[in-house]
């Protein structure tokens, strides 16, 4: 059993257990805060499984000596340069036994989780509300600058094919829905169609909620989401976002995305999503933010998208 295996197979106990897979690139200015704000979770016994992408800063002896001396941390092997945040995420999928957990939570490797953040997430989970959790964050700059992100708006019938349900590092599956989840990833990753897809998160959302997982997306903040220079993805706000965003829509990007992810989790539904019309007809269905929704709708008016 690989050393990433072995971490999951604990006795059974009354508290959950929470697999937390973090993928790491280039972070030690980061990584000390984040980790320490996981592994010290109310209410959850944490086992903390790290890869690191090929860096050059010293996140990778960091994170080994770390391993050597907590028992909660498993660092897993080098797997050479994995080239985005999605592909390391899709890395640890599949070389992490998830099938010991009570649940699998995402994590950043630049954020700082609030103490209850898996606890509530746990509650949820186990209520039966849903299979898989995530939520509202507080966006923070090193300015002093605070500002929530607001996802939790109503999901809507094929919002899963156009945005995510947040940031993934809010993401927390529970037993069933990685049960499904994990052999899903294994599998696409054989045959390469997951490098088609550049964000992990909005696969994921995508898969789980194609297969009729309830999600709930919790209002409530969990964490608090540094926004810096480096991120692969952070808050759209600026012009310079905004800028971003535009020319991806004008590379017609996102199209693709989208038709890549129908093709992954619902090939039956490819086709229509790749018509104009039938997207125009249902724009209100596409997007959980009104707003998001008319813009598409004007967004396809003008051919843009």
């Amino acid at each position: 059993m690989s050393a990433a295996g072995a971490a999951s197979v604990a006795a059974p106990t009354a508290t959950p257990k929470v697999a937390v897979l973090l993928a790491a690139y280039n972070g030690m200015a980061w990584l000390k805060q984040q980790v320490h704000s996981i592994l010290t979770q109310q209410g959850v016994q944490v086992a903390l499984f790290i890869s690191v992408d090929a860096c050059t800063d010293g996140t990778r002896d960091w994170a080994q000596a770390l391993s050597q001396r907590q028992s909660a941390v498993t660092l897993l092997p080098d797997a050479g340069r994995l080239g985005s945040a999605g592909a390391n995420f899709f890395h640890l999928l599949c070389q992490v036994e998830c099938a010991g957990f009570d649940a699998v939570a995402f994590a950043d490797q630049d954020d700082i989780w609030l103490p209850d953040k898996l606890q509530r997430a746990w509650q949820a989970i186990a209520s039966g509300q849903c299979a898989v959790y995530s939520s509202n964050v507080l966006a923070f700059w090193d300015d002093g600058r605070r500002q929530l992100i607001d996802k939790a708006q109503p999901q809507k019938a094929m919002d899963y094919f156009f945005e995510a349900a947040g940031p993934g590092c809010t993401y927390v599956l529970g037993a069933t829905a990685m049960a499904q989840l994990q052999p899903w990833v294994r599998a696409h990753a054989h045959t390469g169609a997951l490098r088609e897809v550049a964000l992990h998160d909005w696969l994921v959302y995508a898969y789980c909620r194609a297969q009729g997982l309830p999600w709930y997306i919790d209002p409530v903040p969990s964490m608090h989401y540094r926004q810096h220079a480096s991120n692969q993805v952070g808050v759209n706000t600026g012009w310079s976002a905004y800028r971003k965003r535009w020319a991806l829509l004008r590379s017609r990007w996102f199209r693709r995305q989208v038709l890549a992810i129908a093709r992954l989790v619902a090939p039956q539904q490819e086709a229509r999503l790749a018509q104009r019309w039938f997207l125009i007809r249902n724009f209100y269905q596409l997007r959980r933010r009104r707003r998001d929704a008319w813009l598409l709708l004007g967004l396809l008016l003008l051919g843009v998208y």
